[in-house]
């Protein structure tokens, strides 16, 4: 096979560290293969592993080890369980590798770097040895091969026996004897380990903490590989880190200089070190999310760079540490300079950024190319003193304007700077390749400066004025919502009901009618039954009903609303779906009168009630043993959680359902809330057929709700196309299992808008605020989950959103906050601010708390 055809793909950590990610790289692997590509898979550790190795040798020293090497252990065999490999062949050689030398540590009470190295790899050769074995499971013809025997040190960059074994740097040339060999072998996908590597005597070396990345791009450049993936968690590069700004922008193509300043200078998503070996051989890096492989991500690559002057990226590292060495022997004296700095380089310690004076130097650690330990730092101290005054500053963050033609644009950042005002700078630098601008500040200060500056330097110059600003305004919210932005359109309206009545619940008729259709037209799916718990407004649920879709409720309320609404449907188990939760035995027996078809989560009913049940058909919910969601309190499946009965209860369960005369036709299970994925319910239908032999009169499969919809950019749209066609196998496999799905959120969230009036602003030194006349007992779900919704400023839609504001409520709590950090227009007394995404769990959880009376609801109808 040609040279040019492989393609690297690197998975970190948490894409390795279940069935359902594994299963993604399965599919990304042959899809490669499908496309003629020869794939070369470098695999990370599972997720936290290397950080148990890491407390496993401390532990050496404590005598706490075992249990940490059994917790070890365990992970990896569950692992095993769920992806059906047995470990004996694959797992337990490298137990038993791994448990000698932690005996040996632990007998001489001694952890040399030699033997840290040896152990920490670990990780990556059991992760790697579970996924070759599950991918060969699944038809794919697949070698696992030793990094170590391809990827060695370079004695050249030998240095201290710390940095030695565990921050070391390969050679990474053509390598023609590689090539031949992978060329060679049957198999058409190679997979190896990350992170590891072997010097020129043999031994174990690493590449640093993060070092998967370096590895994937080591391997590139000697296989002259196509192009090099890295999979990850996340889309691709932003233009800050979305932990700290609530909005940053997906940078689609970077060139090699520009990635590097980035990834420098604090952004996670890639080692810096990776990038090297791809520039030096014009291999296309990209980024991809392994969460949901079809987001556009970002390409890293020979792009022609624009003249035009801008900053893309606000980055900012934490934990920084700076060395200050003072002294008036150093004006005019020559070679004081380099005097100083051969003291850093006798310790080894890389430095990063550089600023002097006549009479001071300050220098900051490079985090990357350093194993920075205190003893080191403490001896380069010891020793600068012989020729000036040193201390130590931090801990510090690093933060910098990066992107092109900085020194172009100085006069227009002065606006920007006066954010600094408050704050003392260490350290100021600029790029000579005029990409970056970097201030040292103290730790503390960094999330607001990076937001701050964000609003001012990028957001701002992305949203200024253009000839087709609504078109790509548009755009932007399309991505958010993954749905036409109808308020957008209907915005006229909205501001005149709002201005008549405010607060206000507006439902938009078309929108219900499209998500509606989305999932009617699932033709693997018998029956959809909408979640009257998520919005119980009459219009709302008539539409469904003429819709053809049934109605799940969960309390004997719902259950009458439903009945006074839809009288025809009482007796119609097919269309009512009553799931109670450790309710009274009243409650069941009110949904069975109702001819609903009744759920238990509970075996307490069945055998403390048995008459309750006798004759019944009733349904189970069981506990798939994991929960999904976006928050903890969403998440109804797992251990902890209060609902579903487990699988290991199902002998019990049968005894009662025996003598209870009632007979099981129904399986239930709901994992949680807010899923953007789609195989969250094909893990539920296959868990469910591994338990029909037991239950003999299952004819209905409820897989639950749980169906998300994007509420914050760069979040994946559910493709329940792709839904619908996981589940076709097992349709097909089981046809006389009917298929249940039962959505709530994904039905009404984007169909319902909350519009509130500005009634004052204000600013408490670095924090603005914007009040509004709606708080959390009209909307509770940011205060509960600490759920985003979209805010925008109805009144001033087209307005730059240059203002960072928290907004928030008239209710006498701290919690009643409806946004933080929002960028918005400026806002004043009596604009309207519209609250996105606001037609789940608005209305039906408002309260009049504070005797403040909730919002109103009104249906725009189609026009």
């Amino acid at each position: 096979m040609d040279a040019s055809s492989w393609v690297v793909l690197k998975f970190g950590g948490t894409s390795v560290s279940s069935r359902e990610r594994w299963e993604t790289i399965r599919d990304i692997v042959q899809d490669h293969i499908e496309n003629g590509r020869r794939p070369f898979v470098v695999c990370s550790a599972l997720s936290g592993v290397s950080d148990e190795l890491e407390s496993l040798l401390q532990g050496v020293i404590e005598g706490s080890h075992e249990a940490i090497l059994a917790d070890i252990r365990q992970r990896h065999l569950d692992l095993a369980v769920q992806l059906g490999v047995q470990p004996e062949s694959t797992l337990l050689p490298h137990f038993e590798q791994l448990s000698r030398l932690v005996m040996g540590a632990s007998l001489i009470q001694e952890v040399s770097p030699r033997l840290h190295a040896k152990v920490m790899a670990y990780g990556e050769l059991l992760s790697t040895s579970l996924g070759a074995a599950f991918l060969n499971c699944c038809g794919l013809n697949v070698d696992w091969i030793d990094a170590r025997e391809h990827l060695v040190s370079d004695s050249r960059k030998l240095t201290r026996a710390l940095q030695r074994y565990l921050s070391a740097h390969c050679q990474f040339t053509p390598d023609d004897v590689m090539q031949k060999d992978m060329a060679s072998r049957s198999a058409n996908c190679i997979l190896t380990q990350g992170f590891i590597a072997s010097d020129p005597n043999g031994d174990t070396v690493l590449l640093g903490r993060g070092g998967s990345d370096t590895s994937a791009a080591y391997f590139a450049a000697k296989l002259q590989a196509e192009r090099c993936e890295i999979w990850t968690d996340v889309a691709g590069i932003f233009s800050a880190n979305p932990r700290m700004v609530p909005e940053p922008f997906l940078l689609k193509r970077l060139d090699y200089d520009e990635a590097q300043e980035i990834t420098s200078s604090g952004a996670q998503v890639l080692h810096p070190r990776c990038l090297d070996p791809v520039k030096q051989y014009h291999i296309p890096l990209h980024i991809r999310c392994t969460l949901n492989p079809k987001l556009e991500s970002t390409v890293i690559g020979d792009f022609d760079s624009s003249d035009e002057a801008r900053v893309k990226v606000i980055a900012a590292k934490s934990g920084v540490t700076l060395i200050s060495m003072e002294t008036m022997g150093m004006w005019q004296e020559v070679g004081f300079l380099a005097r100083v700095f051969d003291k850093f380089s006798e310790h080894r310690l890389s430095v990063d950024l550089v600023s002097t004076s006549q009479s001071n130097v300050t220098a900051s650690l490079d985090q990357v190319a350093n194993a920075l330990d205190p003893a080191s730092i403490e001896a380069l101290l010891e020793d600068l003193q012989e020729v000036c005054a040193a201390r130590v500053i931090g801990p510090c963050a690093a933060i910098s304007l990066v992107g092109r033609n900085i020194r172009s644009i100085m006069h227009e950042l002065g606006p920007a700077l006066k954010v600094f005002g408050e704050h003392k700078i260490h350290l100021v630098s600029q790029a000579a390749n005029d990409l970056n601008l970097t201030f040292v500040v103290g730790e503390d200060q960094a999330q607001r400066l990076v937001r701050e500056l964000h609003a001012l330097l990028v957001q701002k110059k992305l949203e200024a004025p253009k000839e087709n600003q609504t078109e790509e305004r548009e755009m932007e919210d399309d991505e958010v919502s993954g749905a036409h932005v109808w308020w957008r359109k209907r915005a006229d309206e909205l501001l005149d009901m709002a201005r008549d009545e405010s607060p206000l619940f507006v439902y938009d008729e078309e929108t219900l009618d499209e998500a509606a259709e989305s999932l009617l037209a699932m033709s693997n799916v018998e029956r959809i039954f909408y979640a009257i718990k998520a919005n119980a407004h009459p219009d709302i649920l008539s539409r469904f009903y003429h819709a053809g879709i049934g109605f799940e409720c969960v309390s004997p309320g719902e259950l009458d609303h439903i009945v006074r609404l839809f009288p025809d449907l009482k007796g119609q188990s097919e269309r009512m779906l009553f799931t109670p939760n450790f309710a009274s035995g009243e409650e069941y027996r009110h949904g069975f009168e109702l001819g609903a078809s009744v759920t238990l989560d509970n075996l307490y009913p069945l055998e403390a009630w048995p008459n309750l049940f006798k004759g019944r058909e009733i349904f189970v919910r069981i506990d798939p043993g994991k929960g999904r969601g976006h928050h903890k309190h969403v998440k109804t499946a797992g251990e902890h959680s209060k609902f579903g009965i487990l699988p290991t209860q199902i002998p019990r369960l049968l005894d009662a359902v025996k003598k209870a005369d009632a007979r099981i036709v129904g399986l239930h299970a709901h994992t949680g809330s807010g899923i953007l994925t789609y195989d969250a319910w094909i893990d539920t239908a296959r868990f469910f057929t591994s338990l029909l032999e037991q239950l003999p009169d299952v004819r209905h499969m409820d897989l639950g709700g749980g169906l998300g919809i994007p509420e914050r950019p760069g979040q994946p749209v559910l493709d329940t196309v792709a839904i619908n066609e996981s589940l076709r196998p097992i349709r097909l496999a089981y046809p006389e299992v009917a298929i249940w799905l039962e959505p709530g959120r994904y039905l009404v969230a984007r169909a319902g808008v909350l519009l509130a009036k500005v009634t004052q602003v204000k600013e408490k030194r670095e924090t603005a605020f914007v009040g509004i006349d709606v708080g959390m007992n009209t909307l509770i779900r940011p205060a509960l989950y600490g759920a985003y919704h979209r805010i925008v400023n109805l009144s001033r839609l087209d307005d730059t959103r240059r203002e960072t504001v928290n907004v928030v409520g008239p209710i006498c709590e701290t919690g009643d906050t409806l946004g933080y950090n929002r960028a918005l227009a400026p806002s004043q007394e009596g604009d309207i601010l519209l609250i996105a995404t606001a037609g789940a769990y608005g209305r039906v959880m408002s309260s009049s708390y504070n005797m403040r009376p909730p919002a109103a609801e009104k249906m725009l109808a189609r026009r």
